[in-house]
């Protein structure tokens, strides 16, 4: 009998081991920190630079060949503007962006019409990419993109000024769709809020008409294919 005793309670010590442990591992699952739920939307506040490239620009001069281009073209003076982007993510990694923003360009003339301010205009530049986000390197979060680009061009002004007898008095530019590629890159300072710096190239060329003097038409394509360079501040939702 007293054998039996002691099995038993050896048998209910190990069942009582046993419980604890189960106890114990279900202790520490529960005190297991919640995975945050994931949340699509960021927006960021940039300080951007817009540079165009106007190399290439055409210009044709009615009537007056030593006028047009090859010796002549267009220059489209830089600018520094805030801007705001909203991003959604479809996944951790895959992102759509849209810039918002307008700016205000001088465009003068080159060559033999170096000298020659031809007017102002101001662009609205929406900008939507597909983007491609890396999440594999902790805070330092890079990204690509590539998408579209619709700019629409607005109070035009010719800057009808005398030079050398020839003064722009009227300029239209016409609406145009571009390509839009870009590179950048977030650096979380936590789950929220980061740092960003991103670059994005444009192709856009759209076509002008102007009169010089109240009387010569002009004609041509203006090559703006600016660069965009920005930098600022991001928060993740």
């Amino acid at each position: 009998m007293a054998s039996l005793l002691v099995l038993a309670a050896a048998f209910g010590g190990a069942a009582m081991s046993v419980r604890a442990a189960d106890l114990a591992s279900a202790s520490i699952y529960t005190k297991a920190p919640p995975v945050a739920p994931f949340n699509p939307w960021m927006v960021r506040l940039r300080v951007l630079g817009v540079l165009p490239d106007a190399r290439g620009s055409l210009v044709n001069v009615a009537g007056i060949p030593p006028l047009s281009s090859a010796n002549s073209g267009l220059s489209i003076s830089d600018q520094a503007i805030p801007e705001l982007d909203i991003t959604y993510f479809f996944t951790r990694n895959i992102a759509a962006e849209l810039i918002l923003g307008v700016t205000r360009h001088q465009i003068s003339g080159t060559g033999t019409l170096n000298g020659l301010e031809i007017g102002t205009a101001w662009l609205l530049p929406p900008t939507l990419t597909l983007q491609y986000h890396f999440t594999d390197f902790g805070a330092f979060k890079p990204y690509i993109g590539a998408g579209i680009n619709y700019t629409v061009f607005f109070n035009q002004s010719a800057a009808n000024t005398p030079f050398a007898g020839l003064a722009m008095t009227d300029l239209h530019i016409s609406n145009q769709v571009g390509a839009a590629v870009q590179f950048g890159f977030d650096y979380m300072l936590d789950s929220h809020w980061g740092l960003n710096v991103d670059v994005k190239k444009l192709w856009l060329r759209p076509d002008y008409s102007a009169t010089v003097n109240n009387a010569i038409p002009v004609t041509g394509r203006a090559n703006i294919d600016p660069w965009l360079v920005g930098g600022g501040i991001t928060y993740k939702y």
